[in-house]
């Protein structure tokens, strides 16, 4: 390799995205869940996302298991729920409002949009292991901007303005 992995993370670092949380049961029943800004469409038909975990990570038996999760894209002013997320060693959920989705994965309140996904494949993949889900319910459910994940650091985002509606042309 003609880089370091300094130089990589840093070029990686550029490319902003978007920042979501996700969630599922462990065995016991109990939730778990992560902040993790690696999410992507994989296809419309189906409907597929991705995301990915490290292997290290305390959650990776839950996510290994489940048979569903849900993705929480997270809006600017979920700084606070994104940061409580990414924390080690404490009970991510006390004090955070969640019910239980259509599969039984939990779901937080207030989220852009939730994906509910069926844990169709994982695939190991260098230090991570990357999790397609094949999306079962989705929701979009408020008009905010959004958290980004860019360099490092949780920022908010703007609100992109919505096209204006197509006029039709009259035919001649």
């Amino acid at each position: 390799m003609g880089f370091g992995q300094r130089e990589f993370r840093d070029a990686l670092g550029m490319f902003a995205t978007g920042v979501t949380v996700v969630t599922t049961l462990n065995p016991a029943g109990q939730p778990v869940g992560l902040t993790a800004s690696s999410f992507n469409s994989v296809s419309l038909s189906p409907p597929l996302v991705l995301w990915s975990l490290a292997h290290g990570a305390s959650t990776m038996a839950a996510f290994r298991a489940c048979s569903h999760y849900a993705i929480h894209v997270l809006a600017a002013d979920q700084l606070a729920l994104a940061n409580r997320f990414a924390q080690r060693g404490i009970d991510r959920f006390a004090g955070v409002e969640h019910r239980a989705g259509h599969s039984g994965a939990p779901l937080l309140a207030d989220a852009l949009a939730v994906f509910e996904c069926r844990n169709r494949s994982q695939h190991d993949e260098g230090d991570h292991l990357i999790f397609v889900g094949e999306v079962v319910h989705c929701h979009p459910l408020r008009s905010a901007a959004p958290l980004l994940y860019h360099r490092g650091h949780l920022l908010p985002g703007q609100l992109a303005p919505l096209p204006e509606p197509a006029v039709a042309q009259p035919a001649h």
